[in-house]
């Protein structure tokens, strides 16, 4: 798995794993934060969100041009840079409203402009690695494996947010609800309800700070207190960025040879340049794939929006039984490394290393059990956590996946990059007939205006639905990913790049609309709109095939 890969790949792999945790712990509480601040509705929150998303994966277009001419490199530390001060401004708590949405836009642009000097010029410089015929079998694996690293940051994000979120309300003698922003807001603006009332006055009865608080001074101090908790979650992406430089610059011998673009590339090597036609054909058979995984995007980025909406206002809000342990973050991390260590008793080479990785499996194993039996028998949950899942699915997943196709190899049967797409996206469409199954019976958001739904799910749809949408992800980002560093034409790499982050960038746009819909249509409804457009476009994706696999 790991074996044979150059250095440069871990060195790059792990300063995107530091920029990612704090991204990922942004976003898991940014939709959260912008309705608590602003007392924006699902579908204005969700639009924010969108538009957010959109910039962030169009940014990496203009930041592919800019490095074809300049250099990776310097993008990428750019771009760390420019981050570095977003992230600074929405870690800033202020309380007058229209200063602070003035303070977040501007952090937001500078968030996204970083992004796109960094994130597509960083997997440019990957993919550069294995243009070396001694590395060039290992791509597909190798950007397999720097996916994995990217989501071992951001699956200790969502806990991150709620451990700062816990302590600083529990500082304040409070505690977490879901629905309290919302009965807060509705309080500042006269509109909240008999029944709403008599929620809200439950819950302020458990909590210390509240005793003999009125609804409107409970409410100002919930909503303050609430807001700089997630301020100081904006933080964590200032420290980790941080590490990410350090890691750079520390290694930054093991890559330095990959920090070239096309020009320095014609001076240095024999391959011969490609002829106009068969430029024209590349950069069409890309154009064709972007457009497909555009309605991939659109389907997987809700769990920010549209997901966390129904794990706040439709799923359990405590859980029970083994199911437990997936909501505590070291246990996952635990399981996580004993799939590597599971792996390594039936790849390692020797004896003593396939005892040594057996040994290491049951010691993990027994610390996830000795961690499992302390955790209260009902333990309470926040929607947020359930955004550690996808990124617990993909570490533990890729080495299997890895196997697979390379057993797949040896027998030459590994489906192409495109083919794998395809797969992809049908397997997309299975994650959400599993949220149409869930939904049929519950209440639409229209009727409940806000209250708790008095139907709640278990957390197993939503777990099995990341789950699912986790199988469609690896056989679609990190292959695409890959596909497009093989076949973008040298001078057009950063470009190319940048395109394929365009067409995640329209698909994030998109993926507005279930929470634009959220108040309009049943929630069964939402759902399958997700499920048919991935079924469309996994069609069209087969229908290309055999164009794709002659380039």
């Amino acid at each position: 798995m790991f074996k044979g890969q150059p250095k440069g790949l871990f060195a790059l792999a792990l300063a995107n794993t530091g920029e990612r945790f704090g991204y990922y712990t942004m976003l898991a509480i940014f939709l959260l934060y912008l309705q608590a601040k602003f007392g924006f509705s699902e579908a204005v929150a969700g639009q924010f969100y969108a538009i957010f998303l959109a910039v962030v994966y169009f940014c990496p277009v203009l930041g592919g041009i800019v490095a074809d001419r300049i250099g990776y490199g310097k993008c990428v530390v750019t771009g760390i840079l420019i981050m570095l001060a977003g992230y600074t401004g929405l870690a800033v708590p202020f309380s007058e409203n229209n200063l602070a949405l003035a303070v977040i836009i501007g952090a937001l642009l500078f968030i996204s402009v970083g992004t796109g000097l960094f994130k597509g010029n960083l997997q440019v410089l990957v993919g550069n690695l294995y243009d070396d015929p001694r590395y060039a079998a290992k791509r597909d694996s190798a950007f397999s494996l720097f996916y994995m690293a990217i989501n071992l940051g951001a699956m200790f994000a969502p806990s991150a947010a709620k451990a700062l979120t816990n302590w600083k309300l529990s500082a304040a003698g409070l505690s977490y609800h879901p629905q309290l922003p919302a009965f807060c807001h509705q309080v500042a603006d006269g509109t909240i309800s008999t029944e709403n009332a008599i929620h809200l006055q439950g819950i302020m009865d458990t909590m210390p700070a509240a005793a003999n608080m009125d609804f409107a001074t409970f409410s100002n101090y919930y909503l303050e207190n609430l807001c700089v908790s997630y301020n100081l979650g904006f933080s964590v992406a200032c420290v980790s960025l941080v590490a990410s430089i350090l890691i750079y610059f520390a290694c930054r011998n093991w890559f330095k040879h990959a920090d070239v673009n096309s020009k320095q590339v014609k001076t240095s090597s024999n391959e011969p340049e490609l002829t106009p036609e068969q430029t024209r054909s590349r950069i069409v058979a890309l154009l064709m794939v972007f457009a497909v995984v555009i309605f991939f995007w659109m389907a997987f980025h809700q769990n920010g929006s549209a997901l966390t909406y129904f794990a706040r206002d439709y799923t359990q809000t405590a859980v029970t039984g083994i199911m437990r342990g997936g909501f505590n973050i070291w246990i996952l991390a635990l399981l996580a490394i004993s799939v590597y260590t599971l792996f390594g008793i039936f790849q390692s080479d020797s004896k003593k290393g396939k005892m040594l990785s057996g040994i290491g499996t049951g010691l993990l194993w027994a610390a996830a059990y000795g961690l499992y039996t302390g955790i209260p028998a009902n333990l309470p949950i926040q929607p947020q956590e359930f955004q550690q899942f996808n990124p617990f699915f993909v570490v533990s997943l890729t080495p299997v996946s890895m196997a697979i196709f390379s057993a797949l190899a040896d027998k030459g049967k590994e489906p192409s990059a495109p083919r794998k797409i395809g797969i992809g996206m049908m397997v997309a469409a299975a994650g959400y007939l599993i949220m149409v199954i869930s939904s049929v019976n519950l209440i639409s958001p229209m009727i409940l205006q806000g209250a708790p739904s008095p139907d709640r799910v278990s957390c197993n749809y939503l777990i099995g639905t990341y789950l699912v949408l986790t199988f469609a992800e690896l056989l679609l980002s990190p292959m695409g990913i890959s596909f497009v560093t093989k076949v973008a034409p040298p001078k057009y790499k950063g470009l190319m790049m940048g395109g394929w982050f365009a067409a995640s960038a329209i698909g994030n746009y998109l993926s507005s609309i279930p929470s634009a819909l959220w108040n309009k249509v049943p929630l069964w409804a939402n759902w399958t709109i997700l499920l048919v457009l991935c079924v469309i476009s996994a069609m069209v994706m087969f229908a290309m095939l055999k164009k794709l696999e002659r380039i």
